[in-house]
């Protein structure tokens, strides 16, 4: 069809009147010409803004800078590039105009006048003063400076091509960790050995006013430390039992894996209820954050698998990643196709390595895995439209935004339904081997390689997952991996397989009493099917087509009255018990939904569901032999 008089005559107008965009240089593997430098500023707590400058290296003619967006661990476009603020771009004490790229907003172009031969940048980072801009990375007790907020960097080159010398002056007398070498003290200020500006971007930071260093490998040739940060000294007191089982956290894996890809690794882990918590893989660190009760309150705070799952991330997700994520520098757009094996492997070995080291209980095992197959037994209904493979593009989707109704939505879940497939592909090894094999052999033939040697990171492809899983034990591994994959329906039966079958009681198990208690949370997710914060009697999650969702409910209501009387936890747990005993009788609540009030009556007759595992008579226990510590 042809364009209309006016069509045509507005498309030649917008072309005319569009200003020319420059292209962006791919990166090509060549070296950059000279070092580039940074010096942060750390110091102002009370604004909590990160001072940064940068001198560069130049020649002569159009320069474009980049602002990092795909940030490697999120696996998506998530550069906090909004939170920068006052640029401004010198050579030799002259300013010079720069202007974004309205295409590509984390793109910056300078021209760089003749004679001139390094420039020097200025801007602040101004980290989020409240949650709801962000993550909080500064407080006055500590900090979290990650590479990829504070710098820039010319376009045409790999990161790994850039060198770059690094130094940040920190508070008075505070303590600093982070996997670069340190090559020189200025009181305060710490300057860095120069590295690439890939090993940068991969090297974050932790510093803080009450800070303790666990070795956690006291004999071993490449350092393993536990760099603690705590909103108060108190919480820095660990046991030596409790240092004993993160010990043999360290242990285990190289009992699993058989060989170190780093010279040394350093945990980076905060304790606060101020910084934000944090969970974020790196190849020789890796960034974590807890409730500052991780050590002192232990009993009541069992979610103890974060330092599991980020470890098991130097080998899976760093050394080695999805082929399609190498893609240069931090601005070429990752494909994220292959998530079920760098997330999803590692959440099922982040819960394996917390058992096998005694951070959980074999019970708190079991009730781990108990409630993931109880999540996706009856809390994930969005499995009749999506697939496991199909979430694997959320963090694009969504980018950890809140949903409205997760279970119907999906969200990452290649993390815990691939967590649950791997299950499945263990228990099938130690079937098709008679127990001579199992995924432990698959972890050590596939992330193996030369001891205590930092390599650079390597790809794998779906089909190399499939060799190294017949070289264990041949198989049809990819109708075994795909019909999970892609199906319509979470992968369940890898928990018979393993001997175990899911079982809800009208008790809950300590594991959810804990987990419930830490929250804050009165859990009816397998009941009623919603939670509600303990503090503000908010609903938070609830079930898609749940008997509360059937009912009219909605996450953000309150709940104001059970039958009559004020609403409290016990009070509604009694109504949903009575209403078991006589079919007759409903469950009536009051909510607050906005400003307006209204009675939802929930006609629901099953009483209360907490998931609990049992075995299977006569199949073998193979999820118990999974569990144990390897000797």
């Amino acid at each position: 069809m042809s364009k209309s008089p006016r069509t045509l005559a507005a498309s030649v107008f917008l072309a005319l009147s569009a200003p020319a965009v420059a292209q962006t240089p791919p990166p090509q593997d060549r070296p950059y010409p000279g070092t580039l430098a940074i010096e942060v500023d750390a110091t102002d707590l009370d604004r909590r803004i990160f001072h940064v400058r940068q001198t560069i290296p130049v020649a002569p003619g159009p320069l474009t800078l980049l602002y990092p967006q795909w940030i490697p661990g999120n696996h998506s476009p998530t550069g906090p590039i909004n939170k920068i603020a006052g640029l401004h771009v010198r050579a030799d004490d002259r300013a010079l105009a720069w202007s974004r790229d309205p295409a590509d907003v984390y793109a910056f172009r300078v021209d760089v006048p003749e004679g001139v031969s390094e420039l020097e940048l200025e801007f602040d980072f101004l980290s989020p003063t409240a949650r709801d801009q962000g993550r909080i990375v500064m407080t006055q007790e500590m900090l979290n400076l990650q590479w990829n907020t504070v710098a820039m960097y010319p376009a045409g080159y790999e990161a790994d091509d850039i060198r770059i010398r690094a130094s940040v002056a920190y508070p008075a007398q505070w303590t600093a960790a982070t996997a670069l070498e340190v090559a020189s003290r200025e009181g305060d200020t710490i300057h860095y050995a120069p590295v690439a500006f890939e090993t940068l971007m991969d090297s974050p930071i932790y510093a803080g006013r009450h800070a303790r260093v666990i070795d956690l490998d006291p004999d071993g040739a490449s350092p393993v430390r536990l760099n603690v940060f705590a909103d108060a000294p108190r919480y820095l007191e660990a046991s030596d039992e409790q240092i004993a089982r993160h010990r043999s956290l360290v242990e285990q894996a190289d009992r699993l894996f058989g060989v170190r890809h780093f010279d040394h690794y350093d945990f980076l882990f905060s304790l606060s209820d101020r910084l934000s918590g944090n969970g974020l893989e790196h190849h020789r660190s890796s960034e974590n954050g807890k409730q500052p009760g991780y050590f002192t309150d232990w009993d009541n705070l069992p979610a103890r698998d974060l330092l599991a799952h980020e470890y098991v991330h130097s080998w899976n997700g760093k050394f080695l990643r999805p082929a399609d994520q190498l893609v240069g520098n931090y601005n070429r757009p990752v494909q994220d196709s292959l998530l079920w094996v760098y997330e999803g492997q590692t959440q099922y070995w982040g819960y394996v390595l917390t058992a096998r080291a005694g951070l959980w209980s074999r019970q708190q095992a079991l009730d781990t895995f108990a409630r993931v197959a109880a999540t996706y037994s009856m809390d994930r209904p969005g499995f009749s439209w999506r697939s496991i493979q199909d979430t694997t593009n959320d963090p694009i989707i969504a980018q950890r935004r809140p949903q409205p109704y997760r279970s119907q939505q999906l969200s990452e879940d290649y993390y815990v339904a691939g967590a649950l497939t791997w299950l499945a592909v263990d228990a099938k090894l130690r079937e098709l081997s008679g127990g001579r094999r199992s995924l432990d052999d698959f972890a050590a033939r596939f992330f193996g390689g030369d001891d205590g040697t930092w390599m650079p990171p390597r790809g794998y492809r779906f089909e190399d997952v499939v060799a190294a899983l017949e070289a264990v034990a041949p198989h049809d591994w990819t109708t075994f991996l795909r019909s999970r994959l892609d199906a319509n329906a979470p992968p369940l039966d890898g928990l018979a397989a393993a001997g175990w079958r899911l079982v809800f009681t009208d008790t809950p198990g300590d594991m959810d009493k804990a987990l419930a208690a830490a929250y804050k949370v009165a859990d009816f997710t397998y009941s009623l099917g919603l939670t509600v914060s303990a503090e503000s009697s908010e609903v938070g999650a609830v079930r898609w087509d749940g008997p509360a969702f059937q009912a009219g409910l909605v996450p953000g209501s309150t709940l104001v009255a059970v039958d009559g009387e004020a609403y409290t936890a016990e009070r509604l747990e009694t109504a949903v018990r009575a209403a078991a005993a006589d079919r007759q009788r409903t469950i009536d609540l009051l909510i607050k939904d906005g400003e307006l009030y209204r009675t939802v009556r929930i006609d629901y007759h099953e009483g209360l569901k907490y998931p609990h595992l049992e075995r299977i008579p006569g199949a073998p226990d193979r999820l118990s032999k999974i569990l144990a510590a390897k000797g």
